[in-house]
Order: C-alpha cells, then sequence, then structure tokens
C-alpha cells in the first residue's frame, strides 16, 4: 500500500503517521493490557470527585464532614479572580490560546532541559488530566509500566489525549474551575475553598492578590511551601508567583512592590475534620446510615451528601456545657475520695494487686508483644514498664506526660466517663447526643455502644408490670424484710434484699411512694408478685432490646442496658403508650439540595394510654412524695409555673453506675456516669449515688433548656389524661412527725435537701444475676458486696409546716437580704 506512494518523503510521512495512529488507538483501546486503562468519553463526562459529606444538626450548623480528601467544590464564579490571574500566569501562560496540549511550550522546554534548565511543560488542562484521572496511577498502567522510558511516554501520551477529551467537552473556565476544585494544597485540603479556610479563614471570592499568589505558589510543592511550616520558602515562592504576575501584565509594576513586601499574614481557620479523630456525634451518624448507604450505593467519604441530623445545636451545647461543669466536679471528688490509694477493687472491697497487668493482657497490641518477643514475659514487662512522652486527657487540657504503658492504664482507669441523650419522644427525634467526655482519647460511645447495670432506673418497669397486672397506684405494700427464693444449678438459693440505708421502716406504703423513693424491699415484692418474666416482657416492650435475666432481683437493674434504650423505654411512657424508635438523621441531599431520602421514626402502640399516663404519674413521685429521689432538683431553677419533672436515678452495687432518667412534658433524657473500669467506683452514697453524679448533668441542662426560648421548651405540668382512668391513683402520701430528740443540727440542715439515699440495691446474698462482661468494652460486671447492718438512722423526711421548696426560697431570701 504504501509503494503506491512513489515521493519517499511523503511515504515515509504517511508510514509515521499511520504507526502513530496505530499506536494511539491501542493505547486508547488497551491492546493486549499492554498500555493500562483509559479514562473514556463517559469519563470525561460525568469526572468523579472524592466529595466531602457534611453532616448539619437540624438547625442548619455544620458540624462535620466525611472525606478521604478534605474537598468542597466551589464554582467559578466564586474564586477570586486574583487566583485565575496568578494560576495562568505561572503553571500555562498559554492557556487560552492551545487545545489542551501546547507543543511550542513543548519543544521549547525540550531545549530548555537539553541545555540544564529543567522546567515543565504541563498544560493546566494536562494537569487536570493527571490529578482528576491518575493517569499516572500503577493501576492505569499496562505491562508496559516495567519499561521504564516507555512507561513515561505511554503516561504522557495518555495525558495528551485526556487533556484533548477534557478541552472538547469543557469551556476554558470550566476546565479551571475543575483543575482549582482538584489540587491538593498540603495537611489533606484539596480544592481553592479548602486552603481559602484552612490558611485565611475566608471564603475563596474574597482572596486578596498576595494571598491568592501563596496558594497558587503551593502547587509546586505543596509541603515545600506550605506556609505554616516553612514560612520562609512559603514567601518567596509568593514573591515568585507575583513576579510572573508583573511579567505578564496581571500586576503594574507598582502593585508587584506592593504586594510582594507585605509579610504573611495567615490567619488559619479550623476546619472540621470529620474523619480524623471525629467526634461521637459524627460516629455516631455514620454508624446509623452503615446500612442506609450500603443498601442505596452510597459511600460517606465520597459521595458530596448532605445530611441533616436531629440533632439541635443549642440543646447540644448546653449539655456539652452541663456535662463539662458536673464531670469536672465528679473527677475531683473521685480523687479526693481514693487520695493515694488504688480504686480498683474486689466486691468486698480488696485491692486488685494484678489490675494494671491484666488490663495491659487486653490491649489490641499485646498478641503482638508476645509474639514479637517470643512469650518472654520478662521483656514484654520492659516493654509495658518503658516510660515515654505521650499526651494524655485532662480536665485542665490536654497534659504532656512521661508514661509507660501500665502508668496509662493506672491514669486512665481512673477517668470518670459519662453518656447522655435526649428524645422527643412524640416524632422519635434525638435531640441531644453526648458520647463521652472526649472523642479523641475516649472512642467508645456510652450512648449506644457501651452498656452499664441500669440500677434503680429500672425499676419502673416492675411497677409497669404490676399496672399491667391489674395494679394501681395507690396499693400499698409494707416496707418489711423479704426472702426470695430462686433456683440456681438445681440448688433452692434465697434473695434477701436490703434498702440502700439497711433499714425497714415497717410502714405501709403506696406504689408510688414506694417508687418515688426508691424502696428496694417493696420493689422486690412486686417483683415476685408479677413475676420476673413479666418486668422483662414490659422491659422489652417499652423498648429495651438487650437480653435480659428473668431472676428475683431484675427489678433492681442487675442487668446491662444501654442510656439508648432507656431513653427510647422511658419514651414510650411520655408518648401515651407509642414507642417511637428514636432517629438521627432527619434528611439526606446531594450537593444540590435535591432529598435523596427522608428518614420518619417507626411508632408502635405497645402499653394502653391509660397505663402510659399512669406511669408519668408514677414517676413524678421522685418529686412530689415523701423522700422522693429526684428532689435534689430543688437546687436549680426548674420549678416555675407550675413545672413537673418526672424521674428516676439508679445506683448499681458499690456505686459504679450512676444514672438518671428525666422526663418533662416535652422530652425524655438519660444520664450515665461511670469509670469505662468497672472496678473503679466511688465509696459511699454521698459521693457516688445517681441523684449526686447524672442528677446535676440533667438539671444545668434543663435550667439552660428552660432559659432559652428559641426552643420553644416551656416550663408547665404534663398534660391531662385523654382518657379515662379507671384506677384509683389520687392518693396523697401523709407526712410524718420527725421525733425531735434523735434530731441534731446536722439533721436539721438536711431536711432542706432531700432524702437521695434509696436508689442503691443491697443484697446479703449474691446477686442471682452475673451477666458475662460486654464484649464492646471488655469490663466484668460487679455483683451487690455482702456487708454487714449500718447503724439505724432517722430517716429524713419533709419539714411538716414548710415544704422544701418553700425552705429553699426562704434561704434564698435570706441570702439576698445578707447581699443587700
Amino acid at each position: 500500500m504504501f509503494r503506491r506512494i512513489t515521493n519517499k518523503p511523503l511515504r515515509y510521512s504517511v508510514i509515521t503517521l499511520y504507526f502513530i495512529i496505530l499506536f494511539f488507538c491501542a493505547l486508547e483501546l488497551n491492546f493486549l493490557w499492554l498500555f493500562g486503562y483509559s479514562p473514556t468519553i463517559k469519563d470525561i463526562k460525568t469526572p468523579v470527585l472524592n466529595i466531602v459529606s457534611e453532616v448539619y444538626t437540624s438547625d442548619g450548623k455544620l458540624i462535620g464532614k466525611y472525606y478521604k480528601e478534605n474537598r468542597t467544590p466551589v464554582e467559578f464564579d466564586s474564586i477570586s479572580p486574583a487566583v485565575i490571574d496568578a494560576l495562568v500566569a505561572t503553571e500555562d501562560i498559554r492557556f487560552y490560546k492551545h487545545g489542551g496540549v501546547d507543543f511550542r511550550s513543548f519543544i521549547s522546554s525540550m531545549v530548555s532541559t537539553a541545555t540544564g534548565d529543567k522546567r515543565g511543560a504541563s498544560t493546566i488542562t494536562q494537569q487536570l488530566a493527571k490529578n482528576l484521572y491518575s493517569t499516572r496511577n500503577r493501576k492505569s498502567q499496562g505491562a508496559v509500566k516495567y519499561i521504564p522510558l516507555v512507561r513515561t511516554a505511554v503516561y504522557k501520551f495518555k495525558e495528551w489525549i485526556t487533556a484533548y477529551k477534557l478541552e472538547g467537552n469543557y469551556t476554558k473556565n470550566e476546565i479551571l474551575t475543575m483543575y482549582l476544585n482538584t489540587v491538593p494544597f498540603s495537611s489533606n485540603t484539596f480544592g481553592i475553598k479548602t486552603a481559602s479556610k484552612r490558611y485565611f479563614n475566608k471564603e475563596a471570592s474574597r482572596l486578596q492578590v498576595d494571598e491568592a499568589a501563596l496558594l497558587v505558589g503551593m502547587l509546586k510543592a505543596t509541603t515545600t511551601y506550605n506556609p505554616i511550616r516553612n514560612p520562609e520558602k512559603s514567601l518567596e515562592r509568593r514573591n515568585t508567583v507575583l513576579s510572573q504576575m508583573e511579567k505578564y501584565e496581571y500586576l503594574t509594576a507598582a502593585e508587584f512592590k506592593k504586594y510582594s513586601q507585605k509579610p504573611l499574614k495567615l490567619n488559619p481557620g479550623t476546619l472540621d475534620e470529620g474523619s480524623e479523630g471525629g467526634s461521637y456525634l459524627r460516629s455516631a451518624v455514620s454508624r446509623y446510615l452503615e446500612k442506609w448507604c450500603k443498601d442505596n450505593g452510597y459511600n460517606l467519604d465520597t459521595d458530596g451528601l448532605k445530611i441533616y441530623t436531629t440533632i439541635d445545636s443549642r440543646m447540644q451545647q448546653y449539655a456539652q456545657e452541663a456535662v463539662n461543669s458536673q464531670m469536672k466536679i465528679l473527677q475531683r471528688r473521685l480523687e479526693n475520695v481514693w487520695g493515694n490509694e488504688n480504686p480498683w477493687r474486689t466486691a468486698d472491697g480488696k485491692e486488685i494487686l494484678d489490675f494494671p497487668e491484666k488490663a495491659a493482657q487486653r490491649l489490641p497490641y499485646y498478641d503482638a508483644l508476645k509474639k514479637k518477643y517470643n512469650n518472654n514475659q520478662d521483656s514484654i514487662d520492659y516493654y509495658l514498664n518503658k516510660p515515654k512522652k505521650m499526651k494524655v486527657f485532662n480536665w485542665a487540657g490536654e497534659k504532656e506526660v512521661v508514661y509507660s504503658t501500665i502508668d496509662s492504664i493506672k491514669y486512665y482507669a481512673k477517668i470518670l466517663n459519662t453518656g447522655m441523650m435526649t428524645m422527643d419522644p412524640f416524632n422519635g427525634h434525638i435531640k441531644v447526643w453526648i458520647g463521652g467526655v472526649d472523642h479523641n482519647y475516649f472512642n467508645y460511645d456510652h450512648v449506644n455502644q457501651a452498656k452499664r447495670q441500669a440500677g434503680s432506673t429500672f425499676k419502673p418497669f416492675a411497677y409497669l408490670a404490676a399496672l399491667e397486672s391489674g395494679m394501681n397506684p395507690c396499693d400499698k405494700l409494707v416496707d418489711k424484710p423479704v426472702r426470695i427464693p430462686y433456683e440456681d444449678k438445681g440448688k433452692t438459693e434465697y434473695w434477701e434484699p436490703k434498702n440502700a440505708d439497711w433499714n425497714f421502716s415497717g410502714r405501709e406504703m403506696t406504689l408510688r411512694w414506694a417508687m418515688g423513693k426508691s424502696v428496694n424491699s417493696i420493689t422486690a415484692q412486686i417483683t415476685e408478685q408479677v413475676g420476673a418474666e413479666n418486668v422483662v416482657k414490659y422491659a422489652h416492650l417499652s423498648g429495651i432490646e438487650s437480653d435480659l435475666k428473668a431472676v428475683p432481683s431484675v427489678s433492681l437493674g442487675p442487668n446491662d442496658v444501654s442510656v439508648f434504650e432507656m431513653v427510647r423505654a422511658y419514651g414510650t411512657f411520655l408518648n401515651k403508650g407509642v414507642r417511637s424508635e428514636p432517629i438521627l438523621v432527619e434528611k439526606i441531599t446531594d450537593q444540590d439540595g435535591k432529598v435523596i431520602e427522608e428518614f420518619k421514626s417507626e411508632q408502635k402502640r405497645t402499653l394502653s394510654e391509660e397505663i402510659a399516663w399512669l406511669m408519668i404519674y408514677m414517676l413524678r413521685g421522685g418529686m412530689e412524695e415523701p423522700g422522693g429521689t429526684s428532689q435534689a432538683l430543688w437546687e436549680w431553677d426548674l420549678f416555675k409555673k407550675n413545672n413537673q419533672i418526672g424521674g428516676k436515678t439508679g445506683t448499681s452495687s458499690d456505686y459504679v453506675d450512676g444514672w438518671y432518667m428525666g422526663v418533662t412534658k416535652d422530652l425524655v433524657t438519660g444520664v450515665w456516669v461511670g469509670c469505662d473500669e468497672r472496678s473503679v467506683h466511688f465509696k459511699t452514697s454521698e459521693t457516688g449515688e445517681g441523684s449526686r453524679t447524672a442528677l446535676p448533668i440533667f438539671a444545668k441542662f434543663m435550667e439552660k433548656v428552660y432559659r432559652d426560648p428559641s426552643l420553644g421548651i416551656t416550663l408547665g405540668p404534663f398534660p391531662k389524661p385523654t382518657v379515662e382512668i379507671s384506677r384509683v391513683y389520687q392518693c396523697p402520701t401523709p407526712r410524718y412527725e420527725v421525733d425531735t430528740f434523735a434530731v441534731d443540727s446536722t439533721f436539721m440542715d438536711s431536711l432542706t435537701v432531700p432524702d437521695i439515699s434509696s436508689d442503691t440495691a443491697i443484697s446479703t446474698t449474691p446477686d442471682p444475676v452475673n451477666p458475662a462482661p460486654q464484649p464492646q468494652d471488655n469490663r466484668s460486671t460487679q455483683q451487690p458486696a455482702n456487708r454487714p447492718p449500718a447503724p439505724v438512722k432517722v430517716e429524713p423526711a419533709a419539714p411538716e409546716k414548710k415544704t422544701r421548696k418553700e425552705l429553699r426560697e426562704e434561704r434564698r431570701e435570706n441570702k439576698a437580704k445578707q447581699n443587700n
């Protein structure tokens, strides 16, 4: 065919052109898998960027991001013209004249390289092809990647082809925009918008000439010219970019002089790193959406979703403030309680001498140490006790220390943690989610990952079972010793629960009073009457999903449950017997705001409206009955305008776990406080009960919520029943006079403080429940200790003539007079 062309130069030219076309066809088709993948026209028309997914509160506050590359795209009109000028002047002055490949610059570059002056010749479009389609990635190369010079030629040709495809499908401004949205700016910062925020804390449209020059200058070598790490080199590079802008008349000589003499003036902004470190809320949303993403083919890290949670940013802030305030107090209290003693103890109070070493064996890398040192225990111990610099959590701020691994275990075992959740049970919206004290140091979420003994917060399910069996709040039982038989491994054992103060009053008490005062003996009698299996049944119906052992002590809360479950269950009482599945995400949109998915709470009636209303009435007993365990709430500004609050305190054996479940007419809140290491706990009820650890967090939170009218959460009583209440429930409990001969001045002072010492489950025999350690946090369950009877003490009761509220107001008035 080629011999027909008699003109030899023409013939050789045609042959050369033929082989070039053949080569490019082979390259494009990846002939015999020699050349690797090349972007198709479809890829060019629908480029895929790894775009940040953003998480928002229900009121529109950005609270987090998910990403592989921290990138938020921006439109061309939202980029400062100075950035465009600096980019073109520095990277590709003939950008508006070539069609993707600038052969003039390419030939010039080859000549310069031959004379020892190396400079690049890639156009902006070629650089975009490389960044957008990873043309130099080994996965995009075929078998020729093993031939050095051929490999270089192949990926260069690929960039040329891809550049021409880009130029054929996009305008110059669109190419510039895509380029500026893809380029890296160091420190996992991608795109001009994110870089503007990180280095100057402003939008890309507001960048000044010198700022634009600095960012464009970084593109040559992002680490070398990072202005935070290498300010001098960054300044030098910025001025080089400014000189290019002057050379090509984007700046006058006077402007160049003005901007080049300016010092670096950074104003680093805070970027929500999202996938780095993260927060409890971001992690919770990720877990919440894991199945949805899998079922619908989305990737949180790359698909640029906008996720709108049900969280209210104001409530979340108030909850965080309440947690921070109270947890600092509790941490000091715990440290003061133990002093120089080690707090890790067995059930009978003895120090666990080998605790740090046993804890070290649960660490993920312990097996690696055994393998590394061939099970040589001396070498392993040497490593575990070798001091090294590290940063540790501290309420006064991150602290630098020199600790060994064993030291670190001892330190963190003493740190108190918390979990808190608030929900609107009428629509299932979760308003507050506090998973712990610091996500950077304690990744484990104490709202729905951790499960702990519920203590007396579980008692309402026994009273619920009682109501369902036909009893009413006014039915009476006697506070007396009880002995309940149960079968254990074919043998009859006896459970003899004690009240928290180790005394039995012998009084006849209504169910409401007994629940409000948290009397263990009466709760145990109720459980025996209705059956432990029915307590479990109604707990499950209300919203508890954890496995519950139906044993005599079940109502005193020896089973492990999560804050999430408890809030859902108590929400069923407030929502008239309808159980609402808590939802954390309200809707998801794409980048353009198009709604992809909306979420609604699944709701199911599990209790009658009458029973649910009676349960709220019972929960009010914690405030309204003599000695009610919620009455410490009087210390806060919560009871104007006839406001009503229902609630239940809870404390597990040995004061390991402190709980408070609070219910208002609008919200349900659950709070847990304790150490992740279950062998570490408070010593006494005065320091460790839920009424003194968890309840103040709820109180401080609600005080802030009520003071913010924008939230629409108002003071006021619970709604009246909308159905007929057939049970007898209005049975006011009489108040008893205190025998004054047995009362000293200390006790008289205590009359202004409610009796809050009755929510700890104590037994004189081992508790029949022995739940296995939770796999999530690897902790062991502490059982009630065998203790000698405590000295008899007078039970605090409300004063006969004045209520606690009146006494509290009197104290405030006296204090105001003193101040005046």
